[in-house]
This record gives structure tokens, C-alpha cells and sequence, in this order.
């Protein structure tokens, strides 16, 4: 995220948000200050945060256990207090890319900075579907349960 974004967030700044290119840095923690709200609750699937500092220790954590990352903004909608935005996140980690889909649920306090951050995708597919045998495992226990 090379240019700061200010707020109000819109739908423009929220594709802003969620689009970073491979070999680009991500946001620093004042961006994160500027945009998130200082209460802000965060949960995806392996984790729940609450307040500024474990969000973007979250944040930092991710980037540091990968080689790079990206995040690129499909669909992205506000409607009142809320917005949604759809995407896609590639992780590279020793040579592997993971790519996970996933859709964003926002929620935004009366100052315009987000209070809530739900993140929603498939976790384990995508993670353990490159890796061999593991793989394999993966994709017959969702054949079992999809079929």
C-alpha cells in the first residue's frame, strides 16, 4: 500500500485496501492505526484478535512467516455501517503458493474506522492440497462429505 488512505473508507478505498501485489510492502502500523479502530475486533479461521496491537501483530506475523504475499479485491460492497469485500490471497512459502479465496466482513465505528474485520475462506484445501499424500487425504474427506 504505497499511497495512505483516508478516511471516510468508500468502495475505492476498500479495493485500495485489499489489493497488494507480490514484492510490495504491506501496510505499516500507522496505516493499520489510521484506518482500524483502537477496540478493533479480528477473527478468520485459525484466529481471534482484539485491539489495535494483536491485529497488527496478526498482520505482522503472516508476512513474516512467508517468503511474499498477495491480496487482490474482487467484488467489494458498503452498504451503511458495513462492507463486504471478496478476494484472493497468495501466500508464497518455500516455494509453494498457496492461494486461498476468501470474503472480508467489515464493520464500521461512528469515526469511519473499522471495529470489526471477519474473514471467511477455506483454510485446510488450500493449505494442504499441494502437499503430497496429505493432499490426496484432503480432497477424498471433502469428496465424502460433498458427495
Amino acid at each position: 500500500m504505497a499511497v495512505p488512505i483516508a478516511l471516510p473508507l468508500d468502495e475505492l478505498k476498500l479495493r485500495q485496501l485489499f489489493t497488494k501485489p507480490y514484492g510490495v510492502a504491506a501496510p505499516d502500523d500507522q496505516q493499520w492505526r489510521d484506518l482500524y479502530a483502537p477496540d478493533v475486533h479480528f477473527e478468520d479461521p485459525t484466529q481471534k484478535r482484539c485491539g489495535i496491537n494483536s491485529f497488527i501483530k496478526a498482520q505482522q506475523d503472516l508476512v513474516l512467516r512467508c517468503d511474499d504475499v498477495f491480496l487482490e479485491a474482487g467484488a467489494v460492497v458498503i452498504n451503511g455501517d458495513q462492507g463486504f469485500v471478496e478476494w484472493r490471497m497468495g501466500l508464497k512459502i518455500k516455494g509453494i503458493e498457496f492461494v486461498y479465496p476468501g470474503v472480508t466482513r467489515l464493520l464500521f465505528g461512528s469515526d469511519g474506522r473499522i471495529v470489526d474485520h471477519r474473514d471467511y475462506f477455506d483454510f485446510v484445501g488450500p493449505t494442504f492440497e499441494p502437499v503430497p499424500v496429505i493432499g490426496g487425504f484432503v480432497r477424498w474427506v471433502y469428496r465424502r462429505f460433498v458427495a
